[in-house]
């Protein structure tokens, strides 16, 4: 995408406005799956809760992309989205039985992370086919909020539970067609994720009827230029070379599963704002704009980068500037960060705006959630309307015979 057409967005659009390109998606899941082109039967399931807009599900199922979901209302938009319900895994934490049942009924693949659950489920329905998620008890990831295989997570069955874990599955004679992993997010050594790998080889050793081996996601991507990545070429050539020989071991063909998210959308993402006031203190100069951590929380609660640029500006001479938004506490999106100059009514493009970004987005301060917009084949095409106040106060319910209007304004007595 180029510089004109994010401004003729969000002049056409209005701002903030998130955009995402389709061919920056596609590019990446091209990339992964060639890098894995070694492995006879690959699966990626698009991890849906990074950006779950219906159009880009369509997209993924497009490309041929299963689905990870983590919730009910997930699946159900996945199968409104086209997906084949055989296409679909699910694989929530915390939930009830209740709604692993009505996922189940809808005929999803099953993928179950705790004891309790894994017991209740395989008394009841012993013939539906369950994966089970592993906690290899490995830290990875780039923040402690997404490593999600260490051992104090609230995630997976303990590797030390495996002999729990083998007998309830004997005692009820489920059927278990597939193991599951996942560490973290932003990971970048390849050899702790390969560790983690070997963990779950031996782990699946244990059942006979296994169809998949899911290894998760969590791949870094740069988010600015020169940034570090995770490797997926190499990573591919290695963990390629591993399955390939577990798969002779176990005795046939498996297939490897991935979920990737963010690394399929983060890129693809633009988030553009206008700045309302440009503000300087006694030693600081804030770049204050449209919108806040309502729409765009990752800085504020991972500490996340995003590259921030001035595209209204590309040629001014750089200033440092604190871009900051306008919920009423604390809001910063990057401290004195160097940006070409600044003026008020300039648009400022946050990169890396296509994973966790609007799926976290909120009506705090009773702002309204921002449209989004796909940039597909040179053309943007609204993909999700802005909101209104009528979309604020839809499910509200105003009791109003509850509260009569006060007479006259209270006074200090």
């Amino acid at each position: 995408m180029q510089r004109t057409d994010l401004l003729k967005i969000a002049k056409t659009y209005g701002d903030p406005v998130y955009v995402y390109d389709s061919e920056k998606i596609i590019s990446q899941f091209h990339r992964l799956t060639n890098a894995f082109k070694g492995v006879k039967k690959l699966q990626l399931n698009y991890a849906a809760k990074a950006l779950s807009n219906i159009t880009i599900l369509r997209l993924m199922n497009s490309l041929g992309s299963g689905l990870d979901t983590v919730s009910i209302q997930e699946v159900r938009l996945g199968l409104l989205a086209g997906f084949k319900p055989s296409d679909i895994i699910y694989t929530p934490n915390g939930v009830s039985l209740e709604e692993i049942e009505e996922a189940s009924a809808l005929g999803v693949r099953i993928n179950i992370d705790n004891l309790s659950i894994l017991e209740q489920f395989g008394s009841k329905h012993p013939n539906v086919p369950v994966c089970i998620r592993i906690n290899p008890h490995v830290m990875a990831g780039g923040n402690s909020n997404i490593s999600v295989g260490h051992i104090d997570s609230k995630f997976g069955i303990s590797i030390h539970q495996i002999p729990h874990l083998l007998r309830i599955v004997k005692l009820t004679n489920m059927n278990v067609n597939g193991i599951h992993m996942h560490t973290g997010s932003d990971i970048l050594d390849i050899d702790v994720f390969l560790y983690a790998s070997e963990i779950l080889f031996e782990t699946a050793k244990n059942f006979d009827n296994l169809e998949f081996i899911d290894f998760g996601s969590g791949f870094k991507v740069p988010y600015k230029d020169g940034d570090i990545e995770t490797n997926v070429e190499e990573l591919g050539s290695k963990l390629t070379q591993r399955f390939n020989a577990f798969c002779k071991e176990y005795g046939r063909e498996l297939t490897l599963a991935f979920e990737p998210g963010k690394f399929l959308v983060s890129e693809a993402g633009f988030f553009l704002a206008k700045v309302n006031v440009v503000k300087q203190t006694t030693s600081t100069v804030f770049a204050s704009v449209d919108s806040g951590f309502n729409h765009l929380i990752r800085p504020m609660l991972y500490g996340a980068t995003h590259f921030i640029e001035n595209i209204s500006n590309p040629n001014g001479r750089e200033r440092y500037y604190s871009v900051v938004g306008y919920i009423c506490e604390t809001d910063t999106f990057a401290s004195n960060k160097r940006i070409k100059e600044i003026s008020e009514g300039d648009i400022l493009c946050f990169r890396n705006a296509g994973a966790y970004c609007f799926t976290m987005a909120s009506n705090y301060n009773s702002r309204y959630r921002p449209a989004e917009v796909l940039w597909h084949e040179g053309k943007a095409i609204l993909i999700r309307e802005r909101e209104t106040f009528e979309d604020l106060i839809k499910n509200q319910v105003d009791v109003k015979e509850l509260f009569a209007p006060a007479p006259e304004k209270a006074t200090a007595k």
